[in-house]
């Protein structure tokens, strides 16, 4: 936990002291104490889920509320591309994978484009039948992916063609734009809360 989070941790214990404290000091029956001191362990122990996941939970609900909702943070200016960041941290897109839409983190640090199984099969996208996959290490460990190719990728006023992409279950909900698509561009950068990606080309949308 940060800092804040322990300080959090502490008045909300002293919370619940205090309560304990009013529960006893009152002349009501032990089953009446037993049930308003369960109700308070309850809101007690989601108050310390909810901030010790608070980055995850929030990650999720970004997430969910961009696709429910088809709102995006993204604005196209002139030929570029412009990017709000999240308040995860992160730098999301909203993309087209064969003409369906697929929700991306945008991730520097990945060297290959991966998308998850499911949303890979339900694109159309090419997975590789092959019997040897490809190990790919992650955070949470060795996954064994198989190799596919996105017939076209679009994101904003720059469309990709034949672009080698990673598939596995195992990642979960994530899809990821990695460097063998940023690599393609004129240029990609940050600019305080905003990552700009310009297309090599001139007129959108540019093939790449």
């Amino acid at each position: 936990m940060t800092e804040d989070q322990n300080l959090n941790l502490v008045f909300a214990i002293g919370a619940l002291v205090l309560v304990a404290s009013a529960l006893f000091s009152r002349r009501i029956g032990f089953g009446e104490i037993v049930r308003t001191a369960l109700a308070w362990i309850a809101i007690f122990v989601v108050f310390i889920v909810g901030f010790s996941y608070q980055d995850e939970i929030l990650a999720v609900w970004n997430r969910v509320s961009g696709e429910v909702t088809g709102t995006n943070e993204q604005t196209v200016v002139g030929n570029s591309l412009r990017i709000r960041q999240s308040p995860d941290g992160h730098f999301w897109v909203d993309a087209k994978v064969n003409a369906q839409s697929v929700r991306f983190l945008i991730d520097s640090g990945a060297t290959t484009t991966a998308m998850t199984l499911r949303t890979a099969q339900s694109a159309g996208v090419d997975i590789s039948d092959s019997p040897f996959p490809v190990v790919l290490s992650t955070a949470n460990g060795s996954v064994a992916a198989q190799r596919g190719t996105i017939q076209s990728l679009q994101i904003g006023p720059m469309e990709a063609h034949d672009l080698p992409v990673v598939v596995a279950e195992e990642f979960g909900d994530s899809n990821v734009i990695g460097m063998n698509f940023l690599s393609k561009l004129k240029s990609w950068r940050v600019e305080g809360n905003e990552m700009i990606m310009e297309p090599p080309g001139t007129s959108p949308p540019t093939d790449i």
